[in-house]
């Protein structure tokens, strides 16, 4: 059974950095091959991982509807069509592969395209024994439903009162959307200073978080996506993969037994 880690948080705050870089940590301490998921239709994880994406869900089920339309699909339903279509999205990489939702290219809204999402997960999700998903910023992603149930949620801020403004949201949307999760992380990023806020402590308790983590405002980290590089670049002994290790090694310390929950609700409940 795979182990799942989504990434949350709104627009601006590093939070496809911050999926790459729990990929290329995990593959690190051998926990691989990776699933790298890009729920976000602004596909921009395979650049962060050093990868390209060729085609993306969105767009190859525009193809099978087009194709599918125009009666070229002799002997194959639909589905099938479009499960064969998903396939080539898939990019192969060395210890992990790369599936991008992207933009659907034709008229509808996104309903369809995220369900094919959702089905693809189930369907291939099972071969890896880690999925990383990069959701779309903001707080839509987790209304979007195209997970219900993973073993870490991971939010991401900044170190702004607006910032932690939205994790306090975002919490209270997973509970409303009834998103389970075993573990809750709150990560703020980008921090000028050594310490963090002292009212992230009050966030903490009342989402019921397990782990709170701070990663500073880091210039070779900067300069990697000033560059066009990817996270791979980053020298091993970087404050931000140093800590990032601390805590991926403190999560599965924490994994046996962990149940899935909602989490605490918000405002906390008087007691």
């Amino acid at each position: 059974m795979s182990y799942l880690i989504a990434v949350t948080g709104k627009g601006g705050v590093g939070k496809t950095t911050i999926a790459a870089l729990l990929i290329s940590r995990l593959i690190n301490q051998e926990r691989k091959p990776v699933l790298a998921v890009d729920a976000d239709p602004n596909t921009c994880l395979d650049a962060a991982l050093g990868v390209a994406v060729q085609k993306t869900v969105g767009g190859v089920r525009e193809e099978a509807r087009e194709i599918a339309s125009k009666g070229m699909a002799i002997g194959i339903s639909k589905q099938e069509l479009l499960e064969m279509k998903i396939a080539e999205c898939l990019v192969e990489a060395k210890d992990f592969d790369l599936i991008a939702m992207g933009r659907p290219e034709g008229p509808g809204c996104y309903c369809y395209a995220n369900n094919v999402l959702k089905s693809v997960l189930a369907e291939i999700s099972s071969s890896y024994p880690y999925v990383v998903l990069d959701n779309e910023a903001g707080l839509e992603n987790l209304s979007r439903r195209i997970v219900q149930e993973v073993d870490l949620l991971i939010m991401v801020t900044d170190p702004s009162q607006m910032g932690l403004e939205t994790v306090r949201r975002l919490h209270g949307l997973a509970r409303e959307m009834g998103m389970k999760y075993k573990q809750l992380a709150i990560i703020v990023n980008r921090l000028r200073g050594l310490e963090l806020p002292t009212y992230v402590n009050d966030i903490q308790v009342a989402a019921g978080a397990d782990f709170v983590v701070g990663l500073p405002d880091d210039v070779e980290l900067a300069e990697l996506a000033e560059n066009g590089q990817s996270v791979w670049q980053l020298p091993h002994d970087n404050a931000i993969i140093k800590q990032i290790d601390e805590f991926l090694t403190k999560v599965f310390a924490g994994v046996q037994g962990a149940a899935f929950s909602k989490g605490a609700p918000w405002p906390p409940e008087a007691k």
